[in-house]
């Protein structure tokens, strides 16, 4: 089995490239063939097998993404004509390609969130968000290209699956693969808050995610904490151009806001608060919500977050990311309620552990030999 990876990135500190990364190095540890096509990688693959293409985009393309995307394809497109015939599988993620290929994995849709009121050229008119739309708008164009040249595409949540129906692809050809999560950089446990720049003796939760857009929706997040006298968030996100601190003087909550800014030690901070809160306005497959159930933390998320179908008995799930009371309410009935925390907790880290990297690699490997009717050489490490 040869199987060539066509994406970005490919290294574990980003979101996609995390989710190309480990099914890569599952693909090696199975016996196959690895060819990536990618600009950035990790080469701790190259060290297990792997071949590397560089793609790279150069100076522009790192300062442009529209540049970055339309260069990109242009390149895949080239180098993939010369050598497609060399692998059993060709796996795309999103819009890296015109050519024909096996698997589309789409984490995004453009098409539908071109007409979200939360887009910035819905709100507003500045030369950003024009750019924005212009953006969304080529992409929208050239993801039906891409989808329509893949055999199969896989959608990594049932709300990425359901915005693929609404642009035209056909429920026959999507199937739907969850990333996934590592079971054990992220488990129950205590951490020290004091070391962590956390207070000590208060109900706490964990907020992580782009404080610099309305998108993960903390603004609801402040205005719910005003309801929820007693309880402090933590909040993990680049702070340059954030407009949250002024909001959080504004509401009168700022000394139970912790704005912490960028950090790598987010594992540590979930084993040191109480639960976690992502109410997104729209959030595809974020892998911080599988991390934040692995760490054992009771979750509340909005609607839009597309993998809220898997929270069930580990939290609350609101209805509107804009319904400010369910939010308080939610939040208070953990920041109030040890032994509820406790008991969603318990439940959170075991939907996690039914969603660990090799056991979302695995459906992905078993989807490849469907659609070939060629097998790995070494035995799959979980039943699908």
């Amino acid at each position: 089995m040869h199987v060539a990876i066509i994406t970005h990135n490919v290294f574990p500190g980003d979101g996609q490239g995390r989710v190309n990364y480990e099914l890569a190095r599952y693909c090696l540890m199975r016996g196959a063939t690895v060819t990536l096509f990618c600009d950035k990688l990790d080469l701790t693959l190259r060290e297990m097998g792997a071949s590397w293409v560089p793609l790279h985009t150069g100076l522009l393309g790192e300062a442009v993404d529209l540049y970055k995307v339309w260069r990109f394809r242009q390149k895949v497109d080239r180098v993939i004509a010369t050598m497609d015939h060399m692998f059993d599988v060709i796996l795309g993620c999103g819009v890296v390609m015109r050519f024909p290929h096996t698997i589309n994995a789409v984490h995004f849709v453009h098409g539908t969130w071109m007409r979200s009121p939360y887009h910035p050229a819905q709100q507003h008119r500045d030369w950003r968000a024009r750019y924005q739309g212009l953006f969304t708008r080529l992409n929208a164009a050239w993801e039906l290209e891409t989808f329509a040249q893949a055999q199969c595409i896989v959608a990594v949540s049932d709300m990425v699956r359901d915005e693929l129906m609404a642009i035209g692809v056909p429920p026959e050809r999507i199937e739907v693969i969850v990333n996934g999560v590592d079971l054990e950089e992220f488990h129950p446990g205590r951490a020290d808050r004091t070391r962590l720049g956390l207070p000590e003796g208060v109900p706490l939760a964990l907020f992580v995610g782009d404080i610099r857009s309305p998108i993960k929706n903390l603004d609801g997040v402040l205005h719910a904490l005003q309801q929820v006298p007693g309880l402090h968030v933590a909040v993990a996100g680049k702070l340059p151009g954030s407009p949250y601190p002024a909001l959080a003087e504004q509401l009168g909550v700022a000394d139970r806001v912790h704005f912490l800014g960028f950090r790598r030690d987010i594992a540590s901070l979930m084993r040191a608060v109480d639960f976690f809160v992502l109410p997104s306005r729209r959030d595809s497959c974020p892998l911080v919500l599988l991390e934040a159930m692995a760490s054992g933390l009771p979750v509340v998320v909005s609607r839009q977050v597309g993998t809220a179908n898997l929270v069930g008995q580990a939290g609350f799930v609101i209805d509107s990311p804009e319904d400010h009371e369910a939010l308080a309410q939610a939040m208070g009935a953990l920041a109030r309620d040890p032994d509820l925390r406790q008991q969603m907790g318990l439940a959170a880290r075991a939907v996690a552990e039914q969603h660990s990297w090799d056991q979302m690699a695995n459906q992905y490997a078993a989807l490849f030999e469907r659609l070939t009717g060629k097998t790995f050489p070494l035995p799959a490490l979980y039943a699908v």
